[in-house]
């Protein structure tokens, strides 16, 4: 059973939530997240971000740094920027691209629930991005960021969303990036309850986005339940800030890959190697995407390509070896290009589906790369799948839009 709780959201008034509300720390570096905010001092920037207050080339992780984050989070709710709920809600999240929406539900979710593995994951996650999140989360007392969740499709819950849908949002602004954000306050108290029974009759939750910030908060939460001799596993600090989507409402978008060379390969000799274990087809200068599972899109040579994976190259009985990110790891990148570690190899990069296949070829035309590879997206299934059997995905296989935007809710800990 998924354990979810309200609680009384910290979050910005009204008239100033599109002047705090911000991309999540995560997706942007630090010029960038300085030039975004400007002269902003309101920018939650400021608090997931704060280097960005300090001469260009401050490391994110100086004490300095940390220390600011402090001072500004403190300030943020002294000048009433951002304004606790009198009392404990559940919240509804939209969020709409390109003419889709979904809904999520923003809960507080039980850590225990991720460290006894009802919070499914489906990645590895680095112990220095997760020292650095919980340091975050230690001093400020709180989670300033949602993770991401999904869970199997819920009628009841999904009738909850619609119902809330019809009504009168807190929020509803387009941000700067084109995406929609809309957020309801659910305050009934027989919503509130049927929500939380609701969640408590679904076995697993999955992170779709934010391993990092899953495992610093919980494990913040067992670090805070071992130092209070007065633990109950009611206290706030059990609890981590969650958007829990539906598993229906969710697009995976691609996750694609660019080359720096060949190996040594000439082109053709390249092509030659690929077509031992593909049906290659060369498709001209029009960007070709890749149709179904099994199928890629490469462009090499100012030419577009159709791979096929030939039978016997995959395993659809296998949740990692059915995966078009494994085969075209294993027969692509490690077997001719000699790329054995997607993490470390500087000789590969990754480029979101958020910006499109035409990245891919101006990267390659710029001279800066020399081949790319599009893949057919994940699908929402197949992350269930690889979770509730126990496997990781390989690096970088899924990639999730639109994010969520931070600093519209803050969970306190205490």
């Amino acid at each position: 059973m998924a354990i979810v709780k309200p609680f009384r959201g910290l979050r910005p008034p009204r008239d100033l939530v599109t002047k705090v509300a911000s991309k999540p720390y995560d997706v942007l570096s630090s010029d960038e997240a300085r030039a975004e905010a400007g002269d902003n001092e309101m920018s939650l920037y400021h608090i997931i971000k704060p280097e960005i207050d300090f001469q260009p080339g401050t490391g994110e992780h100086e004490p300095k740094v940390y220390d600011r984050a402090v001072e500004n989070f403190q300030k943020f709710q002294q000048r009433g920027w951002l304004v606790q709920d009198k009392q404990e809600n559940y919240y509804i999240y939209a969020q709409t691209m390109d003419g889709r929406t979904q809904y999520g539900i923003v809960v507080a979710a039980n850590v225990n629930d991720y460290l006894e593995g009802r919070i499914k994951k489906h990645e590895l996650t680095r112990r220095e991005k997760e020292a650095d999140r919980m340091h975050h989360i230690e001093i400020n007392n709180a989670n300033i960021e949602p993770v991401f969740l999904a869970f199997p499709t819920n009628p009841p819950l999904e009738q909850i969303i619609a119902d809330t849908a019809k009504t009168t949002p807190e929020y509803d602004f387009v941000s700067e990036d084109g995406i929609g954000h809309t957020l309801w306050v659910i305050s009934d108290p027989k919503t509130i309850q049927t929500i939380t029974d609701d969640f408590a009759a679904i076995p697993f939750l999955y992170i779709a986005d934010g391993h990092h910030r899953t495992a610093a908060a919980a494990h913040v939460g067992e670090e805070k339940a071992k130092a209070d001799p007065n633990h109950t596993g009611k206290e706030e600090y059990n609890f981590l800030l969650a958007v829990c989507f539906p598993q229906n409402h969710l697009k995976v978008m691609d996750y694609n890959r660019v080359v720096k060379d060949l190996n040594g390969l000439t082109e053709q000799q390249f092509l030659d190697r690929v077509a031992e274990n593909f049906t290659v087809e060369d498709k001209g200068t029009q960007i070709y995407h890749p149709a179904h599972l099994h199928n890629f899109a490469l462009y090499l040579g100012g030419h577009w390509y159709s791979l096929t994976a030939k039978p016997g190259t995959y395993d659809d009985n296998d949740p990692i070896g059915v995966l078009d990110v494994s085969v075209s790891s294993n027969l692509i990148l490690r077997d001719i290009l000699g790329i054995t570690d997607l993490r470390t190899d500087n000789r590969i990069d990754f480029v979101g589906g958020i910006r499109g296949l035409e990245e891919l070829q101006r990267r390659v035309d710029s001279g800066e790369m020399k081949v790319a590879l599009a893949l057919y997206p994940v699908t929402m299934q197949q992350i269930i799948d690889i979770a509730d059997t126990g496997n990781i995905m390989p690096p970088k296989a899924t990639w999730f839009e639109p994010k969520l935007r931070s600093g519209l809710i803050i969970h306190k800990l205490d």
